[in-house]
């Protein structure tokens, strides 16, 4: 798992140095909530809805964007947990992308990464800041919950919004 974050983190870096000035044009910081809620019904104790936080990171240039966030996920099946994730963008007002990223909780990342798909609205409503409203489909092929013996389908879908500022 430390290896995929790693590869996560070199790519970004190499996209910086390689296309720098290509997507210098704008940088913005916001931060935002989910909502979220599993897709399955899990016959479980553990909630299959929630809310988490993120802090987020995008870096525009015309239509494509890069995005970094870090999600904390409170209550995400009876844990908390902390997401870091990394989005490709395309579009403006209106966009549409994907993105990967991995769950870490009970000291230690998941086995496997996450995969997301994800629309939403980018509206300026005052210069320089941003209201982004946004749907995203995330899925795995199993997750491994503590104190639990069977693998679960943790296909989840999130409805957000997060304020961000031109930097």
């Amino acid at each position: 798992m430390k290896k995929l974050v790693m590869m996560m983190l070199v790519t970004v870096m190499m996209l910086g140095a390689v296309f720098g000035q290509a997507f210098a044009d704008e940088n913005r910081l916001g931060v935002g909530a989910n909502y979220w809620v599993t897709i399955d019904d899990l016959d479980s104790d553990v909630d299959d809805n929630g809310f988490s936080w993120l802090i987020s990171y995008q870096r525009r240039s015309g239509i494509f964007t890069i995005e970094l966030d870090g999600e904390l996920l409170p209550d995400r099946f009876g844990e908390t947990a902390f997401a870091p994730e990394i989005y490709l963008l395309v579009g403006g007002a209106i966009y549409a992308g994907a993105g990967i990223g991995i769950v870490y909780s009970d000291d230690s990342f998941a086995d496997e990464p996450f995969f997301a798909l994800r629309v939403g609205f980018d509206l300026e409503f005052l210069p320089g800041l941003h209201l982004d409203l946004s749907g995203n489909y995330r899925f795995n092929d199993t997750c491994d919950l503590k104190d639990d013996d069977a693998d679960i389908d943790t296909d989840t879908v999130f409805l957000g919004a997060a304020l961000r500022v031109e930097l």
